[in-house]
């Protein structure tokens, strides 16, 4: 097999500096409504008493656990000893590192009070998950760090051994980050949408889908800047079988997830407000997450001749992504808006809105500094890629360079 050199974006791509600075403008734009918001209060949001986590927090949430998943190409080429991975190990670690970076810098300005973030790191309740995820955060970009600095420096490259001590520890290290980052929801007995175990496993399949459709998009953004294929052909239908495979697994959670609630007779009513009553979050379950975001790239996955195309893959990791974040948004903010059970088996109302359904619409600063942590990962890629060798070039040496 062809020994693999990495190289720099070297190429004066105007599409590419274009998209960079794309990307910059929408950062600025996330930090200038962050600021707003701050100056402001969180009045001027979507958010109230109710849904005190919003739009920010969707994309937080789905930028986190899409890190985890874009490392899974690098522990395939590592930890599992698949070769034709390797090319593309490198760029895995980075958009692990930088869609972490995204999610983390929206949840830090979505605080209303980022100074409280030094509360938060002097002083810890460790009866609490989030405490809990702190360090699976810090941990997961300090063994990534180390994961790239081993595949990227020929010294401590080449002891193999090393290499998958490292990889085998980074993969283990994201499984348990997002459980983690699952558990928020699976242990908060508070709400009913959330309160279950299986909030963990659905997210770590979430991550696999996410993540690769996250790297799959960026190898196809930057192949035809760099004037040659990254995705080869055989990797064309590897990573289609994935993510079809990770689409369904997603799916078959999701029924699991639903049906087993549906069978208990004190979740029916959460259950046929998300399924069936809940409007606008109905809808985006069913249009958004199920239709748009599962079966339709699933279908274009499967049709013959095209499903194969790089065009298919394309489409259909860009559909995934938007279903992944129509899913986070029902979970999030659906689940907060069916009320409280305050009192078992009995009927609450008051004029602090308990009993009612929350309504929630989210504002142009909230949308605006969720995008911006996307913008913050691709930026983030963007530099990385112009300064270091992350991308493939296949040579036949037999020296790896």
């Amino acid at each position: 097999m062809a020994r693999i050199a990495y190289q720099k974006f070297e190429d004066h791509s105007l599409v590419f500096w274009g998209l960079l600075a794309l990307n910059a403008v929408v950062v600025l734009a996330g930090l200038g409504a962050a600021f707003y918001m701050e100056h402001n209060g969180h009045i001027v949001t979507g958010m109230t008493n109710q849904i005190v986590w919003g739009m920010p927090h969707v994309f937080a949430v789905f930028l986190i656990i899409a890190a985890s998943g874009a490392l899974n190409v690098a522990s395939i080429a590592s930890v599992f000893n698949r070769q034709q991975y390797k090319p593309y190990a490198r760029l895995s670690a980075l958009l692990a590192i930088a869609l972490l970076v995204g999610g983390l810098a929206v949840l830090v300005l979505d605080l209303g009070r980022p100074d409280r973030l030094i509360v938060a790191m002097t002083t810890y309740n460790f009866k609490s998950i989030f405490a809990w995820n702190i360090y699976l955060y810090i941990g997961f970009l300090a063994i990534v760090v180390t994961y790239l600095f081993v595949m990227m420096d020929r010294r401590a490259s080449r002891p193999v051994r090393l290499g998958k001590s490292v990889g085998g520890v980074a993969f283990v290290w994201r499984l348990v980050l997002t459980t983690g980052t699952g558990s928020i929801f699976g242990w908060l007995v508070a709400r009913e949408a959330y309160n279950t175990a299986i909030m963990a496993p659905l997210f770590i399949a979430a991550s696999l889908l996410f993540g690769l459709a996250f790297t799959v998009l960026v190898l196809v953004i930057l192949g035809p800047q760099m004037r040659q294929d990254l995705l080869t052909d055989e990797m064309v239908g590897r990573f289609r079988g994935l993510l079809a495979i990770f689409s369904l697994t997603v799916l078959y959670f999701t029924a699991v997830h639903h049906l087993t609630r549906i069978y208990a007779s004190e979740y029916h009513g959460i259950e046929r407000f998300l399924l069936l009553d809940g409007g606008a979050y109905t809808t985006v379950f069913w249009l958004g997450q199920i239709v748009i975001g599962s079966l339709l790239p699933l279908a274009i996955l499967a049709l013959p001749g095209f499903g194969r195309t790089r065009s298919a893959i394309t489409i259909a990791s860009l559909l995934f992504l938007l279903g992944g974040l129509a899913q986070i948004y029902v979970i999030i903010i659906g689940g907060q808006a069916y009320p409280l059970t305050l009192f078992p088996g009995m009927h609450a109302t008051s004029s602090f809105y308990d009993g009612a359904i929350a309504w929630y619409a989210p504002s142009l600063p909230e949308i605006f500094l969720g995008l911006s942590g996307i913008s913050i990962a691709m930026l983030l890629t963007g530099i990385a890629i112009k300064v270091l060798p992350f991308l493939p070039r296949p040579v036949l040496s037999e020296t790896a360079g």
